[in-house]
């Protein structure tokens, strides 16, 4: 997939280029006009500066993915979207670790971000890239391991001679003149989905990672589908086939926070599995997080919370008492309205709510607009810790819409 142009990285792979950038701080909006007056001024070319100034403003924002480890590292804009976070990656190579993999083609490498974490485990890595500029950044990346070889070629006609295990980031981007634009048919993606069910019937480890919006009836039925949360955030669902498929498990959401990780799994298919019972908005209200939701386990963590969901569809649930999980975010119901934009206005102002934290599922309601709606003229940007602050949470329970005024709890324990 063609990336940024190669002239962009082409002036950092000098010695000047090289040194220019690594004598930059942080990136800065407010600063770069000024910066990039002041480096040409000292003589760098203006080819040279754009370069600089467009890979120091990657790195910076790459320190979300990459840590410290970005200050060190070459990247694309489009490449950067789709690379996997370092703390995530590593669990990609965990799983070759324990499969007993010891040569791992990775298939599509993009930046290198979990060629970086399999070699780190001493794995022999084979790091395929079909676009040039791409495959420039992943070999600087790469320099710290003498065990990882780039190569620039398809990675559907790449030799796999000698290799055990393969891992594939299919390049779901394509760019354009306006950005990039993100692509849904699997069998669009570089290379398709069929393309990794073909490496999966040759025996050999497979993990592929894919969008987490990926439909239950694509996922092909000889698979483990992993879905992974980072703080809150859905970010893929990794495909594992074959030794790397762990043995009983068919579905899972991976939560990764601050408090740590954990992990709930099912063996039942999708579909499949306990039936929720479906009962009041009472007691305590629990949001699932994303990757509990997109495996298909809301059930599951209704059961763990000796809970109910408020309607057979949507994915909130209700228990009576407080649990502390790492798989939902808990609310206390203090009361249930009827949606009304009316009535709820009055309700803002005899309550003399200037904040309003509005979350939704199974309505069509805007929350910004209802905000606007509701909250007086001119309250909505009160002072922090001036005013009252409340959270409404819009949902269908069958055919009528309610308006659920909560109270978020804190989590109290890390996972288990």
């Amino acid at each position: 997939m063609p990336d940024a142009p190669q002239e962009q990285i082409a002036p950092l792979l000098t010695a000047e280029g090289w040194e220019l950038l690594g004598s930059l701080g942080p990136y800065r909006d407010a600063d770069s006009y000024e910066l990039n007056a002041r480096l040409r001024k000292a003589g760098h070319s203006p080819e040279l500066v754009s370069a600089v100034l467009t890979q120091s403003r990657l790195r910076t924002k790459a320190e979300a993915k990459f840590g410290e480890f970005a200050s060190r590292m070459l990247f694309t804009q489009a490449g950067l979207e789709q690379a996997t976070r370092l703390n995530v990656a590593a669990r990609h190579a965990q799983r070759f670790v324990a499969a007993g993999v010891n040569h791992v083609a990775d298939l599509g490498c993009g930046l290198g971000a979990d060629s970086l974490a399999l070699a780190s485990m001493d794995l022999t890595v084979t790091a395929v890239e079909m676009d040039e500029t791409t495959a420039a950044c992943a070999t600087v990346n790469l320099i710290p391991f003498p065990n990882a070889t780039v190569v620039h070629a398809d990675a559907t006609a790449a030799p796999l001679d000698g290799v055990d295990g393969v891992w594939l980031d299919p390049a779901r981007r394509v760019t354009t003149s306006s950005g990039t634009r993100r692509i849904w048919d699997p069998e669009a993606f570089s290379p398709p989905l069929s393309f990794v069910a073909e490496l999966a019937a040759s025996g050999r480890a497979v993990g592929v990672k894919m969008g987490p919006g990926m439909p239950h009836e694509s996922v092909p039925d000889n698979c483990e589908a992993q879905w992974v949360s980072v703080a809150g955030d859905v970010t893929e669902v990794a495909l594992w086939f074959n030794a790397v498929r762990r043995p009983g498990i068919r579905r899972a959401a991976l939560v990764l926070g601050p408090q740590g990780a954990a992990e709930m799994t099912s063996d039942s298919d999708f579909g499949e599995g306990p039936q929720p019972d479906v009962g009041p908005v009472a007691g305590y209200l629990y949001e699932p997080d994303g990757a509990v939701i997109r495996a298909g386990l809301v059930a599951d963590v209704a059961r763990d919370l000796g809970g109910h969901l408020v309607d057979e569809h949507i994915a909130y649930i209700c228990a009576p008492t407080l649990v502390d999980t790492p798989f939902a975010r808990a609310y206390k119901v203090l009361a249930v309205k009827p949606y009304n934009v009316k009535a709820l206005k009055a309700w803002v102002k005899q309550e003399g709510i200037t904040v309003l934290d509005i979350k939704k599922r199974g309505t069509a309601v805007t929350p910004e607009e209802l905000r606007k709606q509701l909250l007086p003229a001119g309250k909505s940007m009160t002072k922090k810790g001036l005013g009252k602050t409340a959270t409404l949470v819009l949902t269908r329970i069958g055919e009528d819409r309610v308006a659920v005024v909560v109270e978020p709890v804190q989590a109290a324990t890390a996972p288990a």
